[in-house]
């Protein structure tokens, strides 16, 4: 089924751009805007599309968090938390610290998604991303991995609660959806589906296949860890062949997926050795999944992705043109972006949709590693029954 004569919303608004840690951060959100641009730049993104944003209330950010975490986030906004408080709530390192205002531009990013799902559920879109999100790591009780408020398991919860769906989460972002997952791992509702680099040498250091969920939600929890320097093929055949089956038995009302682009080559905080072609397969994967098995209901989320210049918008474009039904584009990409953004860019911008691979590294031991990964993968389906 085809999404092209459906309305697909788009979450954006500038106030986004403010969740940010500070200058020097890894975690810049002008990958969003020069997404949003680009978007716009090739005539795909229209104004019809844009679902505004709001502040997500207290309660609703407490489907997932807990209140005194909630109280602490606003104190944390005006700098007034003491060193115990500090440490006690994840903001006393250098990754994910105190900013300004941090409560009410935490707290967008979650009414984005809110915004997204009600629109979805009363029927006034059939799907939607939000790329400005996909915060997956941060905890019930404390601040973690870049993540204040985790909009992803909120949105779940939200969907749970509100709506009584189904919800099946995606989650092929390089690092491991901790927050996401723990906030699920006793509930039979949700399943949390994470396909990642192992947490042997990454943060944060969980998602092996043996966490299958708890009491409940034992079997809902579904981890396949790919070793470092996994590349496209194997990423793509241990995706494809894990994803399937279990979509099939677990029969979603609704999908959330999390699309960090962290697994590229170019990506400066992890080890994986992917490119742009698994990035631009993965949406199209999904939304195909999604209008097998959901009516087309479908979340899309950012997430990691942190070479904001070479990678992020050309890889996070195709999450939205997969939610409308557009091919993949080819060849150049608009000028018109090209050249407002190059005199910003770090580095010169990349001409074409297809990474010219001038800096990849030919992995020497591809066979070992692609073998590691289909025997984890094949480990996971033999315990995975029909739920």
């Amino acid at each position: 089924m085809s999404n092209m004569h459906h309305t697909t919303g788009y979450v954006y608004a500038n106030a986004l751009l403010q969740y940010r840690f500070s200058n020097e951060h890894p975690f810049n959100q002008m990958r969003l805007k020069l997404t949003t641009e680009l978007l716009q730049d090739m005539g795909s993104l229209k104004a019809h599309h844009i679902v505004p944003p709001r502040i997500a209330t207290d309660d609703e950010i407490a489907l997932i968090h807990s209140y005194d975490y909630i109280q602490a986030i606003r104190r944390a906004s005006h700098g007034i938390l003491n060193e115990q408080e500090t440490k006690k709530y994840g903001l006393d390192g250098t990754e994910t610290q105190q900013f300004r205002m941090m409560h009410k531009h935490s707290a967008r990013i979650v009414g984005g998604a809110l915004n997204l799902a009600d629109q979805i559920m009363d029927g006034t879109l059939i799907n939607g991303c939000h790329l400005g999100g996909g915060l997956h790591h941060s905890l019930p009780g404390k601040a973690n991995g870049f993540c204040i408020y985790n909009d992803v398991a909120i949105c779940i919860a939200y969907l749970i609660k509100y709506h009584h769906q189904r919800v099946l989460c995606i989650d092929t972002d390089a690092h491991h959806g901790d927050g996401t997952q723990w906030s699920f791992y006793t509930n039979d509702q949700a399943l949390i589906y994470s396909i990642h680099e192992t947490g042997k040498f990454l943060f944060p250091g969980s998602g092996h296949y043996t966490e299958r969920g708890n009491e409940q939600g034992f079997g809902y929890t579904v981890n396949i860890p790919l070793e470092p320097y996994t590349e496209d093929d194997s990423f793509l055949e241990v995706f494809q062949q894990t994803i399937e089956p279990i979509v099939a038995s677990f029969q979603p009302d609704i999908i959330v997926s999390v699309h960090g682009v962290d697994i590229h080559y170019l990506d400066p905080l992890t080890h994986m050795s992917c490119t742009l072609e698994s990035l631009y397969q993965i949406p199209y994967i999904i939304q195909s999944l999604a209008d097998q098995y959901t009516n087309g209901k479908v979340i899309m989320f950012g997430g990691g992705g942190y070479n904001i210049w070479e990678v992020v918008p050309r890889a996070w474009t195709h999450v939205f043109l997969a939610l409308i039904g557009e091919t993949p584009p080819i060849g150049k990409l608009p000028e018109s972006w090209l050249s407002k953004w190059q005199p910003y860019a770090t580095c010169p911008l990349p001409q074409y949709w297809k990474d010219d691979k001038q800096d990849y590294t030919i992995i020497p031991r591809r066979a070992t590693i692609s073998e590691t990964n289909m025997k984890h993968a094949q480990q996971v389906l033999s315990w995975f029954n029909p739920l």
